[in-house]
This record gives structure tokens, sequence and C-alpha cells, in this order.
């Protein structure tokens, strides 16, 4: 049933992200998708590169040059194991890329891919459903000595919070140091957004030792190549939140993505939690939270999150067969930043399928003493969400 304005908000916000992305970060570019109607989301990559496997990197450059653009022009190094990036100014990347597939013969996204960037779900960039507002302070557990290990990949974490110093951990360059501030005094960038997600996890369990991982950048962005690369480098983690994500050109899956999931997942006793997006789109997949119906071996150990309100899965979630379940996502509270004079305490509601996703960490991490194994847990929790349905989506109340 269609929801009256719903396409209309949607169209709105549409325009306002393009804008937002064409001022603020010029280097990403927006592929429409085809037969775009008013509700469709364009895929977005960086702008005049592909991303090549090892072995047909030659080729790559064949393609690359045949397109008009002079060897010496073509900057190619490696990004990520068995990966390679062509870069050139003036570059038409999707062409490069279906281009190189057809040359090879290979299944599309297996072998070549654009570098496609993901964002964070809240509302700048998620969809139209409200800015973070002035909330009462909410309970937060105190890290557990030898709890669940979490690791919080997202922006970087911004001191100036409620969110007690000691009750997460973070590197040197995990943490932010500016916000960008319209003229108007509105908070033009997604700090804050880590800072939430961790006090969600600790107001819903005390079996948590957060650690926050500075991926995304200041406007809650990163790249494929950035992604894969951050997820490899984790070590000593049982379960990692993904509040970000976006779609593909071609809704393949990315296969550097792909290769990092695997090497992270397989034979590991881990899960991925990644947010289901706020776009309002239906059936179409939305990564990486789309791995959870991929088809490896280890897509079970990705939990896919809507977003509910208590009644049904609100408007502005993504859905989709690939969906694992759902928990509370509307008007959630936490720990935002400290910011005169509309967050004067540090404490916001806010709204999202990024402060869903931390509602199933925090229940698998509550599973885990009764269940053995973190993968246990999370099957566990996926049995729990069945009792209850959030329209046709299984959900934690």
């Amino acid at each position: 049933m269609a929801v009256p304005g719903h396409d209309e908000r949607f169209r709105r916000w549409r325009e306002r992200r393009s804008a937002w992305l064409q001022a603020k970060a010029p280097w990403v570019h927006e592929y429409p998708y085809p037969d775009t109607d008013v509700s469709t989301v364009a895929a977005a990559y960086v702008r005049d590169e592909v991303l090549v496997s090892e072995a047909h990197h030659a080729e790559g450059l064949n393609i690359v040059s045949g397109l008009g653009h002079r060897r010496s022009a073509i900057e190619t190094r490696d990004v990520a194991p068995g990966f390679r990036m062509l870069k050139t100014s003036g570059l038409d990347a999707w062409t490069a890329a279906r281009r190189l597939r057809d040359n090879v013969g290979r299944t599309p996204g297996a072998v070549v891919s654009l570098n496609h960037v993901y964002m964070s779900s809240p509302w700048d960039m998620g969809g139209p459903h409200g800015d973070p507002s002035a909330a009462e302070p909410v309970t937060l557990h105190a890290p557990a000595a030898s709890g669940v290990r979490v690791a919080i990949l997202d922006t970087g974490v911004w001191s100036e919070s409620p969110l007690p110093a000691g009750s997460y951990t973070a590197g040197p360059g995990d943490f932010e140091t500016e916000i960008d501030i319209n003229a108007d005094g509105v908070i033009d960038s997604d700090v804050g957004h880590a800072n939430f997600i961790a006090g969600v996890v600790l107001n819903r369990t005390g079996n948590a030792r957060v650690r926050i991982v500075k991926l995304l950048t200041t406007l809650g962005l990163c790249t494929d190549v950035e992604l894969a690369n951050t997820l490899l480098a984790l070590d000593d983690v049982d379960i990692v939140n993904l509040s970000l994500g976006g779609f593909t050109a071609d809704d393949q899956p990315a296969p550097v993505v792909q290769m990092a999931l695997e090497s992270v997942l397989a034979g590991q006793d881990r899960v991925v939690v990644a947010a289901a997006g706020n776009d309002g789109q239906t059936g179409r997949p939305f990564w990486p939270a789309a791995f959870s119906t991929a088809g490896q071996a280890w897509s079970d150990q990705v939990l896919a999150v809507a977003a509910h309100d208590g009644n049904g899965v609100c408007e502005w979630s993504n859905t989709g067969p690939w969906v694992t379940l759902s928990a509370p996502g509307q008007d959630v509270a936490s720990t935002y930043i400290v910011h005169n004079p509309a967050f004067a305490t540090g404490w916001a509601t806010w709204s999202g399928t990024s402060f869903a996703a931390p509602h199933v960490v925090a229940a698998i991490a509550d599973q885990l003493g009764g269940c053995g194994s973190v993968t246990a847990a999370a099957d566990q929790v996926r049995k729990n969400a069945s009792q209850q349905m959030y329209g046709t989506f299984p959900g934690l109340p």
C-alpha cells in the first residue's frame, strides 16, 4: 500500500542528497539506477577509477587506454590483497568496468568493480525521517571486563559526549577533531554517529567491550577499498557493527568487500551485524547487509537489520528477502555530542537502521553466556526474533 507523500519526500531527499554530495564530496559520482522512479536511489562510486583483480591488470590497462586515455596518464597501484586500482582523469568508470567484464567473460562483479561509496545512515544521507533531537539521559552499563568484543566501524568518536571515556576503547586516529556546521548553525556532518551507536550497545547490554574504529569520514563516507582494508585489519573481535552501506550500480556485491568479509568470517566464531539502510527501497540489495543471502558459506554470519517503530517496519527502512530481522530504530535515545545550544547535555533521540543494528549486537552479546559461541548466540537471536513480527519481518522488541 502506498504511503501518502512517501514518494514525494524521497524525491526531495534524493535531490538534497545529490546537491550535498556535489558540494561536500565532488569525488563521488552517482550512477542513476535503470528505469529510475521517484523513490529509487542512485549508486555512488569514486570518480575516475576502477578496481581489477591482479590477474586482469593488463587487460584493464588495455580497456582504459582504449577509451582514449594515454597509458602514461593511467595511475595503477595495489589497494587490497589481490586487487589493483586503475585511475585517470575523466575516466568513464562504469563503461570501463562493463567492457572489462565482457572481455574476460566472467560473472559480473567477479573480476572488476567500481570503487563504490558507502554512507552512514542518519538523516543527512539516509532518508527523510528527521534530525537528532535533544533527549533525557538513558542508563549505560559499565563495560564488561571479559565481555563480548564489539568493534564499531564508523565515524570517529567525539570526546565531548556523555559517552564515558572508560566505556570504550579507541586508537589515537579513531577520534574526530572537528564539526562541519552550516551557516545556519545546523551540524552538517556525521560527528556523533559512532558515539550514538556505542551508547545503544551499552544501554542494552552489560556484556560488551566496545571498540570504536574510525572508517567513515566526518561526513559519513567510505569506499569499498577502505571498508575492505579496515575489515582485514581487525583482530580480537567477536561482533562487527556496520551501520553503513550503499547500493552498487549493477546490484552485484563488490568483490573486494566480499574478499574481506570472507577473510574475517570464514571458519571464525564471529558475526557481522549490518544496517539495512534508510532509503525506503524494497527488494534491492543494500551492501554489505545483503551479504546475508549472497550464497557464501559464511553468509549466515551476516545479519541484516531493518528498523521498526514498535508496530511495523519504518517506511524509510530498506527491506527485501536479504533482511534477517528488524529492531527498534525510530526515536532511539542514546549518547550524542555536547553541542550548544541544541545538545547542551549531549543526549539525543535519532532514527535509522544505524541504530537498530546495535540493538541486535547487544542481543547477541546477552545470549553468549547460554550459547557457548558467538554464531550460536546469533542463531538464538534469530530464533527469538521469530516469535514476534513487525509487518512481514521478525523482530526484537
